[in-house]
């Protein structure tokens, strides 16, 4: 098992996740971040590679994107950063980006790197599920990679089950089709939609994403769900002064 199966297999509720743009808003601020996040008591990290068309992204981690881009962030360097990454972080680090970026380096190597350098898992918003089985699985399996697949309030009961059937850490649920960075609004219908994955039994943990930004939402999420995913609060929470040493502070609000 990789670090991720190993936690989902350890720990089963009240999980917290916390998504950064890699190079954002310091080109050599990746390992800072995520060293200051497993001492906070982060459980997993996500970190995002940027890319110039982020079409799952609200305002917030679009800019984060463009800053990350114009410091000079690619993925290339992105992995020379990594490469002393598990001498200060010891959580599961999972990749989130477009597969866009991931085919221009080319998905094999990529997924090797991303072996090499410690990452345990892979969220590509837009690869779809055939293009993944039928080109890629190989790749993540033979890297003991997770592929991390999206569920949405609208995605039906047979693809749902496909999605369990091909993932082996969790699946991320989120909260609405919408992009990132909005409130989450638990309405009856989105209620509904938790419940029915709820009864559905898969054989994976879902974890909720997409306006999740605070101790209340965070609470809410793990009623339905294994634990939760913040991105865009944290992004902004970046933009503040002395963030670094403030991380603690911001994880204690979300979890306490």
């Amino acid at each position: 098992m990789n670090r991720l199966q190993t936690l989902f297999n350890t720990k089963k509720n009240n999980l917290l996740s916390i998504y950064f743009t890699a190079g954002y808003p310091e080109l050599d601020s990746t390992l800072k971040v995520a060293e200051a996040l497993e001492i906070a008591g982060v459980d997993f990290i996500e970190i995002g590679f940027p890319y110039s068309d982020p079409v799952a992204d609200g305002p917030t981690i679009q800019h984060s994107s463009e800053r990350a881009l114009e410091n000079g962030m690619t993925l290339h360097l992105l992995f020379e950063q990594l490469k002393n990454l598990r001498k200060h972080v010891s959580i599961p680090i999972l990749l989130m980006g477009y597969v866009n970026p991931i085919v221009q380096f080319g998905v094999e190597k990529f997924c090797k790197t991303a072996a090499e350098v410690g990452v345990d898992g892979i969220i590509v918003p837009d690869l779809p599920m055939y293009e993944y089985e039928a080109m890629y699985a190989k790749y993540f399996i033979d890297n003991n990679l997770s592929n991390i697949f999206l569920v949405t309030p609208q995605t039906s009961e047979e693809r749902i089950r496909k999605i369990d059937e091909l993932s082996n850490s969790f699946i991320y649920l989120l909260s609405s089709s919408s992009i990132t960075g909005g409130s989450l609004n638990v309405s009856a219908n989105i209620e509904d939609y938790y419940r029915r994955i709820k009864t559905m039994e898969l054989n994976n943990p879902a974890i909720i994403g997409f306006g999740i930004s605070n101790h209340q939402t965070f609470q809410k999420a793990c009623e339905y769900a294994a634990g939760a995913i913040v991105g865009s609060a944290f992004v902004k929470f970046q933009a503040t002064d002395n963030y670094i040493d403030n991380i603690p502070d911001f994880i204690y609000s979300i979890k306490n």
